[in-house]
């Protein structure tokens, strides 16, 4: 319980912090010559009181090490790997448990290198971690950028080379290409924050109700799991042994109680150390990583086989074997404890492709707690049927027989496991342009998907683990007829329909190929300098749309608001509509260096580019996010997020016409 209750402490630590930007560790950078063509580059630190940054080679398992990173080394090459200098503490800790290396008040990196050219250009940065007793920083960046004459002299002995450059304590310089399209251009880039807010009136949403969805998300899959071959056959078995182990049922009950908040605290465990594991950078990362996205979608796919009977997902058997002998010769509280950690082994192949499902859902949102409060509501509803027959024993005669319906369940978790992989392949596939998995393609196959769970409903398919005698009963009937009505429902989508029940999973619009229907609302500009230098051209009011690939909260506006006429008529053709993508991984054809909050970041990609200027201008991160400007970038009216009212975007584009 200690342990639980600081992994708690630290994860609100975490959330609290992660409102503020922090900048506790403070780089100036060099590159100092050496003899024989050799140089290094110095990257030194001042470290605030009470933090401090980890060392190098540290291992995957541990905290962030110090790693050097090259962008591009054009003229010369690295010597051996970085260095760490200064007052190196070694210590034990507890929450990695391993030994950590670190630094306080002050640290130096230094990474040789060899020039190989005449002339060189150098962009790199040293990645480092940051801690102190309450937080973390995620991985931070100190850059360097330099490019200048070596000490290589050039092959013809006619041209003299070059006096090399002063290099002493050379800051990376902020692009000036950048800085002149922020500062030009009717200042485009000035912030507006407190402007937006005056006009608001009130402040913007927050992410309570979004943990509140994820927290039914999680007890929807804990009352699935329970129907399982692997749970609920367990039940009535555990709650006969405590009330055939203690002769007084308020001991039973207590005892079947404190089985059901082990359960709760096993799970929710697993859901810290998700968040512990990751932390919130990484978890925003997810969310359109290509990597983790297909990684997510094969990961479902294995699950999904699981559920179809390819084979089980189990642990080793010796883990099994050992917790339960373990409870068997413990007493009190540890061995109810140990009862239910058994449970969570033995039912981990119906399990574990739900929880994995659950955990893969709310990681890519990118909350730091989503993965708590999922794990939380699933425990919950797992933790509910032991308590409640140990109260009410005489429930368990009315209770479902164990059966055949228990497979049919687990092979229709197979198919809907199977349909949100695709989900993920699709955010992958927009994030960074591929166009394999275009919107009609996504529906083709969740056409098939559904109709073919519609027919093994029905009894027309069979899986392995079928029972040959079992017969379509009523409930299966239903939801047979449920799968093929959603599937004859999605067909239209293939010329064009919107599909508002499925917008939030399937492809935008705009990357379908053949499309019927007349009311279309497609942004003209995905460039903000563009869409502003075109406003000013037709003398329009602008309407900015900070949106991603992976938004499953603006797909839902563009299908429900966007597609009613009478917005896509003021939008078409009253606004310039600009489009912004702040997850687009399309490469910035040179990446730009900008001071945010007193610490130096490097944006490389569009999207980090559009993120960027959502943060600075309009003091917002979240999408999707609506702004009204007039053609100099001054806000007409407050701004808009998430709601599905569409008389009320209807009002809130004629303010900004007004």
């Amino acid at each position: 319980m200690r342990k639980l209750l600081t992994l708690l402490v630290l994860v609100l630590a975490c959330v609290s912090t992660n409102a503020q930007m922090m900048n506790p560790v403070h780089f100036t950078t060099q590159l100092k010559e050496l003899k024989n063509g050799e140089a290094e580059l110095i990257f030194k630190a001042t470290i605030d009181a009470g933090w401090h940054v980890y060392s190098t080679g540290l291992g995957n398992d541990g905290p962030i090490s110090a790693s050097f990173n090259k962008v591009k080394m054009d003229g010369a090459e690295t010597v051996g790997k970085l260095q760490a200098r200064g007052n190196e503490i070694k210590q034990f800790d507890k929450l990695f448990e391993m030994e950590v290396r670190y630094f306080e008040k002050a640290v130096t990196f230094v990474q040789k290198i060899k020039f190989t050219k005449p002339k060189y250009d150098i962009d790199c940065y040293v990645e480092y971690g940051a801690c102190n007793d309450q937080s973390c920083l995620p991985p931070s960046e100190a850059a360097f950028k330099q490019s200048g004459n070596s000490p290589i002299k050039e092959e013809t002995s006619d041209v003299k080379a070059e006096p090399a450059v002063d290099t002493a304590k050379v800051e990376a310089p902020v692009d000036s290409a950048f800085v002149d399209t922020m500062v030009v251009a009717d200042n485009l880039w000035t912030p507006v924050v407190a402007e937006l807010q005056s006009m608001n009136g009130e402040s913007a949403p927050t992410e309570n109700m979004a943990l509140w969805l994820i927290f039914i998300e999680g007890l929807l899959g804990g009352f699935i799991a329970l129907f399982t071959p692997c749970v609920w056959p367990i039940i009535p078995m555990t709650v006969s042994f405590f009330l055939k182990r203690n002769k007084e049922r308020s001991k039973a009950i207590r005892e079947a109680t404190t089985y059901g908040l082990s359960i709760v605290v096993i799970y929710v465990l697993l859901g810290l150390a998700v968040t512990l594991l990751f932390g919130a950078s990484a978890l925003n990362a997810l969310a359109t990583n290509a990597i983790f996205n297909i990684f997510f979608c094969l990961l479902l796919v294995v699950f999904a086989a699981s559920f179809f009977g390819a084979f089980e997902i189990t642990l080793p058997s010796s883990w099994q074997n050992k917790v339960d002998a373990k409870s068997e010769s413990t007493t009190g509280l540890l061995s109810i404890f140990l009862m239910a950690f058994t449970l969570a082994l033995v039912s981990f192949s119906c399990t574990g492709p739900i929880i994995g499902f659950l955990l893969v859902a709310v990681s890519t949102q990118g909350s730091i707690v989503a993965p708590t409060i999922g794990m939380l509501g699933f425990a919950i509803a797992l933790a509910i049927p032991f308590t409640l027959f140990a109260m009410f024993p005489s429930l368990l005669k009315s209770a479902p027989k164990s059966g055949g319906w228990m497979n049919v369940i687990k092979v229709t978790l197979g198919f809907i496991e199977l349909a949100f992989a695709l989900k993920f392949l699709s955010v992958a596939d927009l994030a960074y342009g591929w166009h394999i998995l275009d919107r009609e393609v996504f529906l083709s196959l969740w056409i098939v998907i559904f109709g073919l769970l519609g027919a093994y409903l029905l009894g027309w398919i069979k899986f392995p683990h079928d029972d040959e005698q079992h017969r379509t009963n009523v409930p299966q009937f239903f939801l047979a007829m449920a799968s093929l009505a959603f599937t004859i429902y999605m067909i239209p989508g293939l010329w064009g329909a919107p599909l508002k029940a499925i917008s939030a999973f399937a492809p935008p619009m705009s990357t379908q190929d053949f499309n019927l229907q007349k009311t279309v609302t497609e942004a003209k500009f995905n460039d903000y300098e563009q869409g502003m230098a075109a406003a000013k051209a037709e003398h329009k009011p602008v309407i900015i749309d900070f949106t991603g690939f992976g938004c499953v909260n603006c797909r839902k506006m563009e299908a429900a608001v966007w597609s009613d006429p009478q917005v896509a008529d003021i939008l078409n053709n009253e606004y310039i509509l600009i489009s912004l993508y702040v997850d687009d991984k399309t490469p910035l054809a040179t990446p730009i260096e900008v001071e945010e909050n007193g610490q130096k970041r490097t944006l490389r990609t569009v999207g980090d580019k559009w993120s960027y200027l959502q943060r600075v201008k309009f003091g917002a991160n979240a999408q999707p996010f609506y702004v009204l400007l007039d053609e100099k970038g001054h806000p007409l009216a407050g701004s808009r997020s998430y709601d599905e009212d569409i008389q009320g975007y209807i009002e809130f584009l004629n303010k900004g016409l007004k």
